[in-house]
Protein backbone atom coordinates (compact mmCIF):
# COMPACT_ATOMS: atom_id res chain seq x y z
CA UNK A 1 0.00 0.00 0.00
CA UNK A 2 2.87 2.34 0.86
CA UNK A 3 4.49 1.66 -2.53
CA UNK A 4 1.21 2.46 -4.33
CA UNK A 5 0.87 5.79 -2.50
CA UNK A 6 4.46 6.74 -3.32
CA UNK A 7 3.91 5.83 -6.97
CA UNK A 8 0.76 8.00 -7.16
CA UNK A 9 2.57 10.92 -5.53
CA UNK A 10 5.41 10.55 -8.04
CA UNK A 11 2.96 10.54 -10.95
CA UNK A 12 1.25 13.61 -9.58
CA UNK A 13 4.56 15.47 -9.31
CA UNK A 14 5.43 14.61 -12.92
CA UNK A 15 2.05 15.71 -14.25
CA UNK A 16 2.29 18.94 -12.31
CA UNK A 17 5.73 19.88 -13.66
CA UNK A 18 5.75 18.25 -17.12
CA UNK A 19 2.78 19.88 -18.86
CA UNK A 20 4.52 19.88 -22.24
CA UNK A 21 3.22 17.27 -24.70
CA UNK A 22 3.78 16.25 -28.33
CA UNK A 23 1.20 15.51 -31.02
CA UNK A 24 1.37 14.59 -34.70
CA UNK A 25 4.29 12.15 -34.43
CA UNK A 26 5.67 9.40 -32.20
CA UNK A 27 7.91 10.46 -29.33
CA UNK A 28 10.37 8.88 -26.88
CA UNK A 29 10.99 10.72 -23.63
CA UNK A 30 14.54 10.60 -22.24
CA UNK A 31 15.73 11.56 -18.78
CA UNK A 32 18.72 13.88 -19.32
CA UNK A 33 21.82 14.31 -17.21
CA UNK A 34 21.00 16.10 -13.98
CA UNK A 35 23.76 18.64 -14.62
CA UNK A 36 22.21 19.61 -17.97
CA UNK A 37 19.55 21.80 -16.34
CA UNK A 38 16.89 20.10 -18.48
CA UNK A 39 13.77 18.34 -17.24
CA UNK A 40 13.26 16.20 -20.35
CA UNK A 41 14.67 15.34 -23.74
CA UNK A 42 12.05 14.51 -26.38
CA UNK A 43 13.05 12.43 -29.40
CA UNK A 44 10.45 12.89 -32.15
CA UNK A 45 10.25 10.35 -34.94
CA UNK A 46 9.63 13.13 -37.47
CA UNK A 47 9.67 16.60 -35.97
CA UNK A 48 8.44 18.20 -39.18
CA UNK A 49 5.06 16.54 -38.56
CA UNK A 50 5.03 17.20 -34.83
CA UNK A 51 3.52 19.91 -32.72
CA UNK A 52 4.44 20.94 -29.18
CA UNK A 53 1.73 21.86 -26.73
CA UNK A 54 1.89 23.39 -23.27
CA UNK A 55 -1.22 23.69 -21.11
CA UNK A 56 -1.35 26.29 -18.33
CA UNK A 57 -4.01 27.46 -15.94
CA UNK A 58 -6.27 30.29 -17.09
CA UNK A 59 -4.70 33.63 -16.17
CA UNK A 60 -1.15 32.37 -15.76
CA UNK A 61 1.66 34.43 -17.27
CA UNK A 62 3.41 32.23 -19.88
CA UNK A 63 6.46 32.81 -22.08
CA UNK A 64 7.99 30.28 -24.47
CA UNK A 65 11.55 30.69 -25.75
CA UNK A 66 13.84 28.51 -27.79
CA UNK A 67 17.60 28.15 -27.67
CA UNK A 68 20.28 26.55 -29.82
CA UNK A 69 23.67 25.02 -29.04
CA UNK A 70 24.67 28.42 -27.68
CA UNK A 71 22.59 27.74 -24.57
CA UNK A 72 19.72 29.41 -22.74
CA UNK A 73 21.56 32.72 -22.44
CA UNK A 74 20.80 33.30 -26.13
CA UNK A 75 17.17 32.17 -26.04
CA UNK A 76 14.63 33.87 -28.32
CA UNK A 77 10.85 34.00 -28.28
CA UNK A 78 9.12 31.23 -30.25
CA UNK A 79 7.46 32.60 -33.39
CA UNK A 80 4.01 31.44 -34.49
CA UNK A 81 2.86 30.64 -30.94
CA UNK A 82 -0.86 29.89 -30.79
CA UNK A 83 -2.89 30.17 -27.61
CA UNK A 84 -6.37 28.60 -27.28
CA UNK A 85 -8.63 28.89 -24.23
CA UNK A 86 -11.07 26.21 -23.15
CA UNK A 87 -12.42 28.29 -20.27
CA UNK A 88 -10.28 26.78 -17.52
CA UNK A 89 -6.83 26.61 -19.15
CA UNK A 90 -4.73 27.99 -21.96
CA UNK A 91 -3.20 25.69 -24.59
CA UNK A 92 0.00 27.08 -26.10
CA UNK A 93 1.10 25.24 -29.26
CA UNK A 94 3.69 25.64 -32.00
CA UNK A 95 5.26 23.52 -34.79
CA UNK A 96 8.18 21.36 -33.75
CA UNK A 97 10.02 22.20 -36.98
CA UNK A 98 12.81 20.02 -38.32
CA UNK A 99 15.80 21.20 -36.28
CA UNK A 100 17.04 19.98 -32.91
CA UNK A 101 16.17 22.78 -30.52
CA UNK A 102 15.75 23.59 -26.84
CA UNK A 103 12.83 25.33 -25.13
CA UNK A 104 12.43 27.35 -21.95
CA UNK A 105 8.83 27.65 -20.79
CA UNK A 106 8.21 30.11 -17.96
CA UNK A 107 4.90 29.59 -16.16
CA UNK A 108 4.24 32.17 -13.42
CA UNK A 109 7.97 32.42 -12.77
CA UNK A 110 8.62 28.66 -12.81
CA UNK A 111 10.79 27.41 -15.68
CA UNK A 112 10.59 24.13 -17.57
CA UNK A 113 13.61 23.46 -19.81
CA UNK A 114 13.54 20.73 -22.47
CA UNK A 115 15.37 19.71 -25.62
CA UNK A 116 13.71 18.30 -28.76
CA UNK A 117 15.59 15.97 -31.15
CA UNK A 118 14.41 15.22 -34.68
CA UNK A 119 15.12 11.51 -35.22
CA UNK A 120 14.33 11.81 -38.93
CA UNK A 121 17.50 13.89 -39.36
CA UNK A 122 19.75 11.09 -37.98
CA UNK A 123 17.86 7.79 -38.42
CA UNK A 124 19.27 4.30 -37.97
CA UNK A 125 19.74 2.88 -41.50
CA UNK A 126 22.34 0.11 -41.01
CA UNK A 127 21.56 -3.03 -43.02
CA UNK A 128 24.89 -4.89 -43.10
CA UNK A 129 28.34 -5.11 -41.48
CA UNK A 130 31.29 -5.63 -43.82
CA UNK A 131 34.63 -6.84 -42.38
CA UNK A 132 37.19 -4.11 -43.02
CA UNK A 133 40.35 -4.73 -41.03
CA UNK A 134 41.58 -6.42 -37.89
CA UNK A 135 44.56 -6.91 -35.67
CA UNK A 136 45.16 -9.40 -32.89
CA UNK A 137 43.12 -7.38 -30.42
CA UNK A 138 40.19 -5.85 -32.34
CA UNK A 139 38.09 -6.25 -35.47
CA UNK A 140 36.45 -3.44 -37.43
CA UNK A 141 33.40 -3.45 -39.71
CA UNK A 142 32.34 -0.87 -42.26
CA UNK A 143 28.62 -0.13 -42.22
CA UNK A 144 26.17 -0.33 -45.08
CA UNK A 145 24.01 2.49 -43.75
CA UNK A 146 24.67 4.56 -40.65
CA UNK A 147 23.62 5.37 -37.11
CA UNK A 148 25.33 8.74 -36.52
CA UNK A 149 25.76 10.41 -33.18
CA UNK A 150 22.69 11.96 -31.59
CA UNK A 151 23.11 14.69 -29.01
CA UNK A 152 21.44 17.44 -27.07
CA UNK A 153 22.63 20.64 -25.42
CA UNK A 154 22.45 21.66 -21.80
CA UNK A 155 20.95 24.96 -20.69
CA UNK A 156 24.54 26.24 -20.60
CA UNK A 157 25.33 25.10 -24.16
CA UNK A 158 27.26 21.91 -23.28
CA UNK A 159 27.02 19.18 -25.91
CA UNK A 160 25.90 15.82 -24.48
CA UNK A 161 25.69 12.61 -26.48
CA UNK A 162 22.31 10.88 -26.59
CA UNK A 163 23.06 7.17 -26.41
CA UNK A 164 21.21 5.10 -29.01
CA UNK A 165 21.77 2.04 -26.75
CA UNK A 166 22.67 -0.23 -29.65
CA UNK A 167 24.27 -3.64 -28.99
CA UNK A 168 26.93 -5.45 -31.01
CA UNK A 169 26.50 -9.14 -30.28
CA UNK A 170 28.65 -12.15 -31.15
CA UNK A 171 30.11 -15.38 -29.78
CA UNK A 172 33.59 -15.66 -28.33
CA UNK A 173 35.47 -17.88 -25.86
CA UNK A 174 35.53 -17.08 -22.15
CA UNK A 175 37.83 -18.89 -19.73
CA UNK A 176 36.11 -20.90 -16.98
CA UNK A 177 38.51 -20.72 -14.04
CA UNK A 178 36.75 -23.48 -12.12
CA UNK A 179 36.85 -26.01 -14.97
CA UNK A 180 40.07 -24.58 -16.50
CA UNK A 181 38.64 -24.59 -20.03
CA UNK A 182 37.41 -22.04 -22.56
CA UNK A 183 33.64 -21.97 -23.15
CA UNK A 184 31.80 -20.48 -26.11
CA UNK A 185 29.81 -17.52 -24.78
CA UNK A 186 27.46 -14.96 -26.31
CA UNK A 187 28.69 -11.46 -25.48
CA UNK A 188 27.50 -7.98 -26.37
CA UNK A 189 29.11 -4.55 -26.42
CA UNK A 190 27.32 -1.25 -26.02
CA UNK A 191 27.40 1.02 -29.06
CA UNK A 192 26.23 4.61 -28.53
CA UNK A 193 26.48 5.49 -32.23
CA UNK A 194 28.05 4.07 -35.38
CA UNK A 195 29.18 6.63 -37.89
CA UNK A 196 30.70 4.65 -40.75
CA UNK A 197 32.06 1.72 -38.76
CA UNK A 198 31.89 -0.30 -35.54
CA UNK A 199 34.65 -2.24 -33.80
CA UNK A 200 34.86 -4.89 -31.09
CA UNK A 201 37.40 -7.12 -29.35
CA UNK A 202 38.60 -9.83 -31.72
CA UNK A 203 36.52 -13.03 -31.48
CA UNK A 204 38.17 -16.19 -30.21
CA UNK A 205 35.91 -18.57 -32.15
CA UNK A 206 34.18 -18.54 -35.53
CA UNK A 207 31.14 -16.28 -35.33
CA UNK A 208 29.01 -13.65 -37.00
CA UNK A 209 28.40 -10.20 -35.57
CA UNK A 210 24.92 -8.69 -35.19
CA UNK A 211 24.23 -5.01 -34.55
CA UNK A 212 20.91 -4.46 -32.78
CA UNK A 213 19.33 -1.06 -33.61
CA UNK A 214 18.76 0.16 -30.05
CA UNK A 215 15.91 2.06 -28.42
CA UNK A 216 15.06 4.35 -31.36
CA UNK A 217 15.88 2.15 -34.33
CA UNK A 218 14.02 -0.84 -32.91
CA UNK A 219 10.91 1.22 -32.21
CA UNK A 220 10.89 2.99 -35.56
CA UNK A 221 11.57 0.33 -38.15
CA UNK A 222 15.28 -0.46 -37.77
CA UNK A 223 16.38 -4.08 -38.08
CA UNK A 224 19.34 -6.14 -37.01
CA UNK A 225 22.40 -5.84 -39.24
CA UNK A 226 24.63 -8.90 -39.56
CA UNK A 227 28.14 -9.60 -40.80
CA UNK A 228 29.41 -12.59 -42.75
CA UNK A 229 30.86 -15.36 -40.59
CA UNK A 230 34.28 -14.38 -39.24
CA UNK A 231 36.90 -17.09 -38.70
CA UNK A 232 38.77 -16.96 -35.41
CA UNK A 233 42.28 -15.59 -35.77
CA UNK A 234 43.16 -14.06 -32.39
CA UNK A 235 45.00 -16.20 -29.85
CA UNK A 236 44.69 -16.35 -26.09
CA UNK A 237 45.71 -18.84 -23.43
CA UNK A 238 45.51 -19.43 -19.69
CA UNK A 239 48.22 -21.34 -17.86
CA UNK A 240 48.76 -22.82 -14.44
CA UNK A 241 51.56 -24.49 -12.51
CA UNK A 242 51.00 -27.00 -9.72
CA UNK A 243 53.92 -28.13 -7.57
CA UNK A 244 53.84 -31.61 -6.07
CA UNK A 245 54.11 -31.29 -2.31
CA UNK A 246 56.07 -33.56 0.02
CA UNK A 247 55.12 -34.04 3.65
CA UNK A 248 58.56 -35.04 4.93
CA UNK A 249 58.86 -33.38 8.34
CA UNK A 250 62.66 -33.30 8.17
CA UNK A 251 62.90 -31.42 4.86
CA UNK A 252 63.76 -27.71 5.14
CA UNK A 253 61.03 -25.85 3.21
CA UNK A 254 60.52 -22.32 1.94
CA UNK A 255 57.50 -20.86 3.70
CA UNK A 256 55.96 -18.89 0.81
CA UNK A 257 53.91 -19.51 -2.32
CA UNK A 258 56.77 -19.30 -4.83
CA UNK A 259 57.61 -22.24 -7.05
CA UNK A 260 60.66 -24.29 -6.24
CA UNK A 261 62.36 -24.61 -2.87
CA UNK A 262 63.99 -27.92 -2.13
CA UNK A 263 65.01 -30.24 -4.97
CA UNK A 264 63.96 -32.52 -6.48
CA UNK A 265 60.97 -30.31 -7.31
CA UNK A 266 58.19 -31.75 -9.49
CA UNK A 267 55.82 -29.27 -11.18
CA UNK A 268 52.95 -29.89 -13.60
CA UNK A 269 52.34 -27.10 -16.13
CA UNK A 270 48.97 -26.85 -17.90
CA UNK A 271 47.68 -24.57 -20.66
CA UNK A 272 44.18 -23.99 -22.08
CA UNK A 273 44.07 -22.32 -25.51
CA UNK A 274 41.52 -20.73 -27.83
CA UNK A 275 40.48 -22.14 -31.19
CA UNK A 276 43.04 -20.35 -33.37
CA UNK A 277 46.04 -21.45 -31.28
CA UNK A 278 47.39 -24.08 -33.68
CA UNK A 279 51.05 -24.01 -32.66
CA UNK A 280 51.69 -24.35 -28.90
CA UNK A 281 54.94 -24.73 -27.00
CA UNK A 282 56.28 -24.71 -23.47
CA UNK A 283 59.86 -23.44 -23.16
CA UNK A 284 62.35 -23.98 -20.31
CA UNK A 285 65.36 -21.69 -20.03
CA UNK A 286 67.94 -20.47 -17.53
CA UNK A 287 67.47 -16.76 -18.37
CA UNK A 288 64.25 -14.69 -18.47
CA UNK A 289 64.81 -13.67 -22.11
CA UNK A 290 64.66 -17.37 -23.15
CA UNK A 291 67.66 -16.99 -25.43
CA UNK A 292 69.14 -20.14 -23.93
CA UNK A 293 66.03 -22.34 -24.07
CA UNK A 294 67.27 -25.87 -23.44
CA UNK A 295 64.04 -27.86 -23.38
CA UNK A 296 60.61 -27.59 -25.04
CA UNK A 297 57.30 -29.44 -24.80
CA UNK A 298 54.64 -29.25 -27.53
CA UNK A 299 51.78 -30.72 -25.51
CA UNK A 300 49.42 -28.57 -23.43
CA UNK A 301 50.33 -30.33 -20.19
CA UNK A 302 53.63 -31.73 -18.99
CA UNK A 303 55.39 -32.55 -15.74
CA UNK A 304 59.02 -31.67 -15.15
CA UNK A 305 61.37 -32.33 -12.23
CA UNK A 306 63.79 -29.52 -11.36
CA UNK A 307 66.95 -30.95 -9.80
CA UNK A 308 69.53 -28.19 -10.26
CA UNK A 309 70.06 -25.32 -7.82
CA UNK A 310 69.45 -21.85 -9.19
CA UNK A 311 66.67 -20.10 -11.11
CA UNK A 312 64.84 -21.65 -14.07
CA UNK A 313 62.19 -19.97 -16.24
CA UNK A 314 59.20 -21.61 -17.93
CA UNK A 315 56.73 -19.95 -20.30
CA UNK A 316 54.00 -20.90 -22.77
CA UNK A 317 53.68 -19.53 -26.32
CA UNK A 318 51.03 -20.07 -29.00
CA UNK A 319 50.49 -18.91 -32.59
CA UNK A 320 47.71 -19.05 -35.14
CA UNK A 321 48.15 -20.96 -38.39
CA UNK A 322 49.33 -17.90 -40.32
CA UNK A 323 51.73 -16.80 -37.61
CA UNK A 324 50.09 -13.36 -37.50
CA UNK A 325 48.91 -13.50 -33.88
CA UNK A 326 50.97 -14.78 -30.97
CA UNK A 327 50.33 -15.40 -27.31
CA UNK A 328 53.41 -14.94 -25.15
CA UNK A 329 52.78 -15.96 -21.56
CA UNK A 330 54.31 -14.47 -18.44
CA UNK A 331 57.22 -16.70 -17.39
CA UNK A 332 57.08 -18.84 -14.29
CA UNK A 333 60.18 -18.55 -12.10
CA UNK A 334 61.34 -21.68 -10.30
CA UNK A 335 64.02 -21.16 -7.67
CA UNK A 336 65.86 -24.18 -6.27
CA UNK A 337 67.87 -23.44 -3.12
CA UNK A 338 71.36 -24.60 -2.23
CA UNK A 339 71.65 -27.99 -0.60
CA UNK A 340 71.92 -28.62 3.13
CA UNK A 341 72.44 -31.80 5.12
CA UNK A 342 72.61 -31.92 8.93
CA UNK A 343 72.68 -34.98 11.17
CA UNK A 344 71.43 -35.22 14.77
CA UNK A 345 73.62 -37.05 17.27
CA UNK A 346 71.02 -38.47 19.66
CA UNK A 347 67.44 -39.76 19.89
CA UNK A 348 65.23 -41.74 22.23
CA UNK A 349 63.57 -44.69 20.46
CA UNK A 350 60.99 -46.80 22.25
CA UNK A 351 60.16 -44.15 24.86
CA UNK A 352 57.71 -41.34 24.05
CA UNK A 353 55.97 -42.09 20.74
CA UNK A 354 56.30 -39.24 18.25
CA UNK A 355 58.81 -37.33 20.37
CA UNK A 356 62.40 -37.71 19.16
CA UNK A 357 61.80 -41.41 18.63
CA UNK A 358 63.25 -41.57 15.10
CA UNK A 359 66.67 -40.58 13.79
CA UNK A 360 66.44 -38.44 10.65
CA UNK A 361 68.73 -36.03 8.87
CA UNK A 362 67.59 -32.43 8.28
CA UNK A 363 67.99 -31.66 4.58
CA UNK A 364 67.27 -29.43 1.62
CA UNK A 365 67.81 -29.98 -2.11
CA UNK A 366 69.39 -33.42 -1.74
CA UNK A 367 68.95 -35.31 -5.02
CA UNK A 368 70.78 -38.55 -4.16
CA UNK A 369 71.22 -40.12 -0.73
CA UNK A 370 72.64 -43.31 0.79
CA UNK A 371 73.01 -43.86 4.52
CA UNK A 372 74.12 -46.91 6.48
CA UNK A 373 73.92 -47.29 10.29
CA UNK A 374 76.18 -49.68 12.26
CA UNK A 375 76.67 -50.77 15.82
CA UNK A 376 80.12 -50.53 17.42
CA UNK A 377 81.04 -54.01 16.20
CA UNK A 378 80.48 -53.02 12.53
CA UNK A 379 77.15 -54.81 12.18
CA UNK A 380 74.87 -53.02 9.68
CA UNK A 381 71.53 -52.25 11.31
CA UNK A 382 69.79 -50.06 8.74
CA UNK A 383 70.08 -48.67 5.18
CA UNK A 384 68.32 -45.46 4.06
CA UNK A 385 68.07 -44.48 0.38
CA UNK A 386 66.02 -41.30 0.66
CA UNK A 387 66.73 -38.36 2.97
CA UNK A 388 63.11 -38.32 4.09
CA UNK A 389 63.53 -41.79 5.60
CA UNK A 390 64.54 -42.34 9.21
CA UNK A 391 65.75 -45.08 11.56
CA UNK A 392 63.30 -46.03 14.29
CA UNK A 393 66.07 -47.50 16.45
CA UNK A 394 65.03 -51.07 15.78
CA UNK A 395 66.82 -54.11 14.49
CA UNK A 396 65.05 -57.39 13.94
CA UNK A 397 61.84 -55.80 15.18
CA UNK A 398 63.29 -54.86 18.56
CA UNK A 399 64.54 -51.53 19.86
CA UNK A 400 68.28 -51.56 20.25
CA UNK A 401 69.82 -50.88 23.61
CA UNK A 402 71.22 -47.54 24.78
CA UNK A 403 74.68 -46.73 23.54
CA UNK A 404 76.68 -45.26 20.69
CA UNK A 405 75.98 -46.19 17.05
CA UNK A 406 77.48 -44.89 13.83
CA UNK A 407 76.25 -43.56 10.48
CA UNK A 408 78.00 -43.23 7.12
CA UNK A 409 76.34 -41.00 4.48
CA UNK A 410 77.09 -40.38 0.82
CA UNK A 411 74.82 -37.76 -0.80
CA UNK A 412 74.72 -35.18 -3.56
CA UNK A 413 73.01 -31.79 -3.57
CA UNK A 414 71.12 -30.01 -6.35
CA UNK A 415 74.00 -27.52 -6.42
CA UNK A 416 76.48 -30.30 -7.24
CA UNK A 417 77.87 -30.48 -3.72
CA UNK A 418 78.99 -33.95 -2.62
CA UNK A 419 78.47 -35.00 0.99
CA UNK A 420 80.54 -37.68 2.72
CA UNK A 421 79.52 -37.67 6.36
CA UNK A 422 80.03 -40.00 9.28
CA UNK A 423 79.40 -39.67 12.97
CA UNK A 424 77.93 -40.94 16.20
CA UNK A 425 74.31 -41.65 17.05
CA UNK A 426 73.62 -41.76 20.76
CA UNK A 427 70.64 -43.96 21.57
CA UNK A 428 69.18 -42.81 24.85
CA UNK A 429 66.53 -44.86 26.63
CA UNK A 430 65.73 -48.01 28.59
CA UNK A 431 66.72 -51.59 27.80
CA UNK A 432 63.13 -52.70 27.29
CA UNK A 433 62.29 -54.45 24.02
CA UNK A 434 65.93 -54.72 22.99
CA UNK A 435 67.17 -57.38 20.61
CA UNK A 436 69.69 -59.73 22.32
CA UNK A 437 73.00 -60.16 20.58
CA UNK A 438 72.62 -57.05 18.41
CA UNK A 439 73.24 -54.29 20.91
CA UNK A 440 76.04 -53.20 23.12
CA UNK A 441 75.93 -52.41 26.79
CA UNK A 442 75.29 -48.84 27.82
CA UNK A 443 78.58 -47.05 28.24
Amino acid sequence: MKQIILSLLSMAAISASAQLSVSGTEVVEIKPEVSSGLQKVYVLRDASQGRLEYRAQQGNSITVQRFSSLGGGFAEDVPGLKVVSDGSSLLHSWPAGSDDIGYIITDNGRQTCVWVCNYAATPYTVIELLPAEHDCDRIRFNLVGSAPEMHYYSINGRRIELDREMKLEYYTLVYDRDEKIYRQTLVSHDVSHADGYVSAPAPLCDTEFILHPGRFGLQWGGRDAASPSVAAYAVQAETSALQTTRDADNEQKVEDESLGGSAPCEITFTAAVTDAAIYRRWEIATTPDFIDTYLTYDQLEFTHTFSDAGVTYVRFTANNAEGTCEYLGEPYQITIGESRLECPNAFTPGTSEGVNDEWKVSYKSIVSFHCEIFNRWGQKLCTLTDPSQGWDGKYGGKVVGPGVYFYVIKARGADGKDYKLSGDINVIGSRRNTSPGTTIPEE
